[in-house]
């Protein structure tokens, strides 16, 4: 703290009436077993309310099936066990079952991604990113990566893990309209730049990229095409999309728990063994350490699931997507593809500006039980983040709860409703919450097969 600085003028990123709230219950709390309850029963509400009421159309998010969820919470869960797969390779004695779980996830991974080598201890998706620029470039180097009002992530811009690098960022080119990669805007920028590495995904992602075009211009100086698959990496397994590592991508990296549906962390593959060492090497020691044994046994089962039912449950995934966007956009909603067919992905994206913008739209939503997140979009500058003038909506969860393309009419429906204001919200969300209780149970698991 500065020394002519207060208490009361200390820095705070989170919002001060909540950290109030909180503080305000701990105090009257008698006892620190009932500060403990209040915790509980804050996860309690949430639970009933994101879990049981509320129609979830947040594009990051999955339900977890039962087994995953038992296997988050089990005794393995407080075990470490740093270092790589091995007796001489661990840090500690009594690995042996541990080895056991791991070499299983590996082998999962490897099967469903069809790849030569994967990588299970990623606590988060962005780690991966990490893991790639630490293992690929070195600070200085020219990288290219997508700006955020044409959906890509802070992980590979200046303040995410490409700056912490000390990367020199330059934007690849984006068809505003097309929403997908200039190719010929892409070659004569690259040329010139030069990037060490290009890394594709976005986190607003309808439609695929010219990977292998994007890899052989970037051979031209031994550039490498690095690909980002947050959110579409339940999609690529699946055969839903584009596979990158066929496409010319030298690594592949993304979240277990978006369209993969896992527990939340992250997953890096790749096929080629000259990049095995640099990636391990970063991996561990330098980004995992004791990389909780519980969540690689969760995202083991998760993908042993996968195997059985990640190709219906993605096609199904897609299915939905497109007739949301195409039952919002016959209610007069602006979607953005929809000369394109909308998305070929779990996302759909709306222009709500005439409606007041993505955060007003997302927390009127919010309000009637209907969850989305405000995002930006090509009109959009980066600086407008906290009032940007779109809305994305994913239908992964929706899906693994049993809802088809019938429903997709339903929620579209209730959205416009919203929006334009025909009724209380009050009265909306009791139809929210009815049309929910329908549909509790997670499908696409062995759980009550």
């Amino acid at each position: 703290m500065a020394a002519n600085q207060t208490p009361a003028q200390a820095f705070e990123v989170h919002d001060a009436s909540v950290l109030k709230w909180a503080r305000d219950v701990l105090d009257r709390c008698s006892s620190p077993r009932v500060m403990q309850t209040e915790v509980i029963q804050a996860v309690e509400r949430n639970a009933v309310w994101r879990g049981e009421e509320c129609l979830n159309l947040l594009a990051p998010e999955a339900p977890t099936s039962p087994t995953v969820r038992r296997l988050l919470a089990s005794e393995v869960g407080t075990r470490a066990a740093e270092g790589h797969i091995g007796p001489t390779e661990r840090w500690f004695a009594g690995t042996k079952y541990i080895d056991e779980i791991e070499a299983l996830c590996v082998e999962l991974l490897k099967e469903v991604f069809q790849c030569k080598y994967a990588d299970h201890r990623l606590v988060a998706s962005m780690l991966g990113n990490m893991t790639v620029y630490a293992a690929l470039t070195k600070p200085g180097d020219p990288v290219m990566t997508i700006a955020q009002p044409f959906g890509g992530h802070s992980s590979n811009r200046i303040d995410g893990p490409a700056g912490i690098r000390g990367l020199h960022i330059h934007d690849v080119p984006m068809d505003p309209v097309e929403l997908e990669v200039d190719l010929e805007a892409f070659a004569q920028a690259a040329r010139q730049v030069q990037p060490r590495l290009v890394a594709l995904g976005a986190s607003m992602t309808l439609f695929p990229f010219p990977i292998r075009e994007m890899a052989d211009i970037v051979s031209e100086w031994g550039g490498k095409i690095f690909f980002d698959g947050a959110h579409q990496l339940g999609l690529i397994a699946g055969g839903q999309f584009q596979n990158p590592l066929k496409e010319g991508a030298c690594v592949l990296t993304g979240s277990a728990g978006k369209t993969f549906s896992g527990p939340q962390s992250g997953i890096i593959v790749w096929d080629d063994p000259e990049l095995t060492k640099p990636i391990t090497d970063a991996v561990f020691p330098a980004l995992a350490a004791t990389h909780q044994v519980n969540r690689v046994a969760a995202l083991a089962a998760a993908a042993a699931e996968f195997l059985a039912f990640g190709k219906e449950y993605m096609a199904q995934i897609v299915s939905n997507a497109q007739a949301l966007g195409k039952a919002l956009s016959e209610r007069g909603i602006t979607v953005l593809g929809a000369h394109k067919g909308f998305t070929r992905t779990h996302q759909i994206i709306l222009d709500v500006r005439a409606f007041g913008g993505g955060l007003e739209v997302a927390q009127e939503l919010a309000k009637a039980n209907i969850i989305t997140n405000k995002n930006l979009i090509p009109c959009d500058k980066s600086t407008d983040w906290d009032h940007p003038s779109g809305l994305r909506i994913g239908t992964t969860e929706v899906t693994r709860l049993g809802m088809k393309e019938a429903e997709m009419e339903s929620i579209a429906e209730l959205i416009v409703t919203v929006l334009e204001k025909r009724e209380p919200l009050e009265v909306t969300r009791k139809r929210v919450v009815e049309m929910r209780s329908a549909y509790q149970k997670i499908h696409y698991c062995f759980d009550g097969q």
